[in-house]
């Protein structure tokens, strides 16, 4: 397919009931309001395509965005592709989940997240955020810094209650995923939930709801799936 193929049929598939859901989770114009369903339609005749990724991304359109992160080979993208990607990343489902889950899936995810959340740009600093909880997700424990993972709860701690709203809520799901992934660093992440308490972070008249780390943390360590890491990120 290419990406006028793919365009004038996401512009068939969207939805204005979509779209207006869509807009009130800080999805920003221009898209469609296509179902992540069809999307994932359009990848199983894709597969997997760096270059029509790239291309779709470069539209602007967070639908065909959100598609590109489905579709792109995460292991030909480059360091200059990703920082692109999230600069571009306006939108809060393409900053807190398409950016990342690629960033995370490439060569390139834990240095790029530590850069990201140093930035001045929230939805960069969010992303970043994103990118390191996905990497404690996909990597084994010998294979990630823990020392840095450390420090990063410490500076959550420190900072989580003073950020903006969005790199907040990536920050929350940041101490939750260190607590359910890293199990040398689980009790520290409790640890660290316990210290920081109630997160605010406005959903902008949303159902969504902050969820509790340390809750969060208990009830993956009850169903005995602490610690099992994922091989993909992306949904």
């Amino acid at each position: 397919m290419t990406v006028n193929e793919i365009m004038a049929d996401l512009q068939a598939h969207g939805s204005e009931s979509i779209k207006k859901i869509l807009l009130n989770h800080g999805v920003k114009e221009p898209f469609f309001g296509v179902k992540i369903e069809h999307l994932k339609t359009i990848q199983k005749k894709v597969k997997k395509d760096y270059s029509l990724a790239k291309d779709l991304y470069a539209t602007g359109n967070a639908d065909a965005m959100y598609l590109a992160g489905l579709i792109t080979d995460d292991s030909k993208m480059t360091k200059a592709d990703l920082q692109a990607w999230a600069e571009q990343a306006l939108s809060n489902n393409i900053n807190e989940y398409t950016v990342p889950w690629v960033a995370a899936e490439s060569n390139y995810g834990f240095e790029l997240g530590l850069e990201w959340i140093d930035s001045d740009k929230d939805h960069v600093a969010a992303a970043g955020w994103s990118t390191l909880g996905n990497v404690a997700a996909l990597k084994a424990d010998s294979e990630l810094n823990l020392a840095t993972y450390r420090a990063l709860l410490q500076r959550v701690i420190n900072n989580i209650h003073t950020s903006a709203n969005r790199v907040k809520a990536r920050m929350n799901i940041f101490v939750m995923n260190v607590g359910c992934y890293i199990l040398p660093l689980a009790d520290e992440a409790v640890a660290a939930a316990t210290k920081i308490g109630a997160v605010y972070v406005d959903t902008t008249g949303t159902a969504c709801k902050v969820p509790d780390a340390t809750t969060y943390i208990d009830k993956v360590k009850a169903r005995g799936a602490q610690g099992k890491k994922k091989k993909t990120v992306k949904c």
